[in-house]
This record gives structure tokens, C-alpha cells and sequence, in this order.
């Protein structure tokens, strides 16, 4: 289904306000994006015409658009329609009660630790190896992890302050000694004096340099090259990794002391 945004003056003003109102009402940027890319494809499903969608409308596009998208789309098409209704088009909106997703529990799949040990020695970047160690050591989401900045660590309470997190909401985290070591060696690589994480298309030794840090489509690309490598297929039970974390620990320290030697033989 086409979402670009139709050619049509009417339906733009209409869009152009209801981008005005998601921005005002303060919903995260992963939403306004769902919920305007919602209404472009609705708009191009019905050609602009969405001011009085009946039922029936409505059944025929939820259902070609549950034939080639998941549950997750359709209820975001759903919710971004009831927006736009709502604040939009000041009407009273009422629920359709042919939708309802199928309720499902479902656990996340949890390396083994091998798989955990394979993964760290595959990766071959620094800046990934420490990253992956700190998101698993701590928990953390993927955009959490590279979030985090100097003034985020509580090395004081062993804490760290996870900011803006999911539903606008902070955090804090326990901060394993293991985990504060290394971003401490790391952090005496780069020196960023903001981010944990800087971007890498400086390189380390001028990572003090860039504004921004790392890439979330980098770091994606490199996880998934690793797990392809290793060949990560099956679902995995859950298994006790204090003593693989420790390893990984060891590992990356003397990484980190054999690049800062190096570092320091180059300006010698």
C-alpha cells in the first residue's frame, strides 16, 4: 500500500494540522511518525476521501491491509485514524469492533552462553563490542544504550540515569562494576566529553570531535552480520551468564589496554 503523501490541497491541510496536533500533544516521534504514515496510506486507499469512511470502507481496507502487514500495523492504522478523527475533524469516534488482534504472550528468545561468547568475539569494532556488553550487562534497549552520556553514570551510587526512556518516562539502572570499568577505559580512549557512545565516522582517536553518537542503523547492521556469522537460529532457554559477563569483562579490558598502548606509541 502506497504511503506517500497524495497530491491532493485538501487532504494536505488536513495533514498539515494533524501533524500540528501529534506534535502538541507530546507522543514520541516513533508514534507521530506511525500515526501520520497511517493516515497517508488511508488517504491513498481511499483517494483523499477519509472525512466520512463507513464501516464497510473500513472492513474492505483493515483487511487487505492485514493480507500483507502484521497486527502491529493495522493497529496503528487504527489508532492514527481515531487521531485524526478526534482532533482532526472534531468528531466522536467510534471504536470498530471488527478489529480486535489475536491476544498472544511471548517471552524474548535469551542467548546461551556460548552463543553470548560467540557473539562478543565476532564483533569486530571496538565501539560495538563495548556497546553490546554494556546494553546486555545492564539491560537496556537498543536506543537507551546510545543515548547515554558522561553525565548519565552515578559511579558514586552505581547507578545509571536512563533518560526519556519508552512512554517519556526516566530510569535508573543499576550500574555493574564490570560495566563502569569498562566504559571507563573506553570513555579514556575516546574522550568525548558528552557522549558514552560517539559516532564512529571520525574514528576513536578523533571521536572527541563529532556531535552526534553512534548510528542506530550502523549498530543494527553490524548486530545482524554478527548473528548471521555465528549462524543464531534456534530459540534459546535462559542460562545464568555472571561468569560469561566476567570473561567478557577480562576480554574487553585487555582490548582496550593494547589499543590505548597502541594509541600511545603513535604520538610517542
Amino acid at each position: 500500500m502506497n504511503t506517500s503523501l497524495p497530491n491532493d490541497p485538501q487532504f494536505n491541510k488536513y495533514y498539515e494540522k494533524h501533524g500540528k496536533y501529534l506534535r502538541l500533544k507530546g507522543l514520541r516521534p516513533k508514534t507521530i511518525e506511525a500515526y501520520s504514515r497511517a493516515i497517508r496510506r488511508i488517504g491513498n486507499y481511499f483517494d483523499c476521501r477519509i472525512n466520512n469512511l463507513t464501516s464497510d470502507q473500513l472492513l474492505d481496507y483493515f483487511n487487505e491491509l492485514l493480507d500483507s502487514h502484521s497486527w502491529s500495523a493495522v493497529k496503528l492504522d487504527l489508532y492514527g485514524l481515531k487521531f485524526f478523527y478526534t482532533n482532526v475533524l472534531k468528531r466522536t469516534w467510534e471504536d470498530i469492533p471488527l478489529i480486535k488482534p489475536p491476544k498472544g504472550t511471548r517471552i524474548p528468545d535469551i542467548l546461551s552462553i556460548e552463543q553470548v561468547n560467540q557473539l562478543f568475539a565476532a564483533t569486530n569494532k571496538l565501539s560495538y563490542k563495548v556497546f553490546f556488553f554494556t546494553i546486555y550487562s545492564m539491560g537496556l534497549r537498543l536506543g537507551e544504550g546510545i543515548k547515554l552520556t558522561v553525565g548519565d553514570i552515578d559511579s558514586d551510587n552505581m547507578w545509571v540515569h536512563i533518560r526519556d526512556a519508552k512512554g517519556n518516562k526516566d530510569r535508573l539502572v543499576p550500574l555493574p562494576e564490570n560495566t563502569l570499568r569498562i566504559l571507563k577505559d573506553f570513555w579514556s580512549v575516546h574522550k568525548h566529553p558528552v557522549f558514552i557512545f560517539p559516532n564512529r565516522k571520525r574514528g576513536l582517536k578523533n571521536a572527541h570531535l563529532v556531535d552526534s553518537p553512534l548510528e542506530r542503523g550502523g549498530i543494527q547492521t553490524a548486530m545482524k552480520a554478527v548473528v548471521q556469522q555465528i549462524g543464531i537460529k534456534k530459540k534459546f532457554h535462559a542460562i545464568h551468564c555472571v561468569t560469561v559477563m566476567q570473561r567478557i569483562c577480562w576480554r574487553l579490558e585487555l582490548i582496550l589496554l593494547n589499543y590505548k598502548r597502541s594509541l600511545a606509541m603513535s604520538v610517542c
